[in-house]
């Protein structure tokens, strides 16, 4: 904000969905956003500008002892058909599972690089931040959730679990090795001019990327 001085930025919560309505609405300036523009999204006009890269990392309470799954056993125990930790490896314990409310874009990424074609068990309990989702998780022992990379530095209580054998790290998603990884974007509804423009280009530079990073976060490539 050095540049900046006499201007201010207001951050509002509410999902990767909740944002881009606020932009077609015309209600924002920037939307932030976990997933990719819909096709009817991109006709109306809005634009895609990529800021980071991120993970989405299947937690587990810092107790459990398991320490892996293959995606399939993930898409299975978010399904509701393995309810038992002793299925995977684990305690005999029932497994409890969190989800995020539908308009996160880090539940549509989840749902669509580990469910598709099926959807999450009903008897998932919702949660409406990723903060959230790792507070639960962490309160719970048997409890199983998802959430970005950057949620994990610092967080106590939960640990990410390796899929398929890779572990959710910098240099996994930075090479494509990590199978749930995804692009981080700011959205704008036409090329963005102004106060807009200058936020993104910092965003974008080495200084906001090393923001990126502080926040546990992956930088472009």
């Amino acid at each position: 904000m050095d540049a900046h001085p006499n201007d201010s930025i207001i951050v509002e919560g509410g999902g990767s969905g909740v944002g881009i309505a606020a932009l077609i609405d015309g209600t924002c300036d920037i939307a932030n956003s976990s997933r990719t523009l819909k096709d009817e999204e991109k006709q109306k006009g809005l634009i895609e500008h990529e800021i980071a890269l991120d993970a989405v990392c299947v937690i587990v309470n810092s107790s459990n002892p398991v320490e892996e799954l293959t995606l399939e056993q993930v898409k299975r125990i978010f399904k509701g058909e393995i309810t038992n930790w002793s299925e995977v490896g684990g305690p005999n314990l029932e497994i409890v599972v969190y989800t995020r409310e539908s308009t996160s874009g880090t539940y549509e990424t989840f749902e669509s690089k580990v469910m598709k074609p099926d959807n999450i068990t009903l008897n998932a309990l919702t949660k409406t931040s990723n903060g959230e989702m790792a507070q639960a998780v962490s309160g719970n022992r048997n409890g199983i959730g998802y959430v970005g990379i950057g949620y994990l530095a610092g967080a106590s209580g939960i640990k990410a679990l390796k899929i398929n054998g890779v572990m959710p790290t910098i240099e996994t998603v930075q090479n494509g090795t990590y199978p749930i990884s995804r692009f981080l974007y700011m959205i704008t509804k036409g090329q963005p001019e102004g106060l807009a423009k200058d936020f993104i280009d910092f965003v974008k530079s080495p200084a906001g990327q090393k923001i990126v990073e502080e926040h546990g976060f992956v930088k472009l490539p």
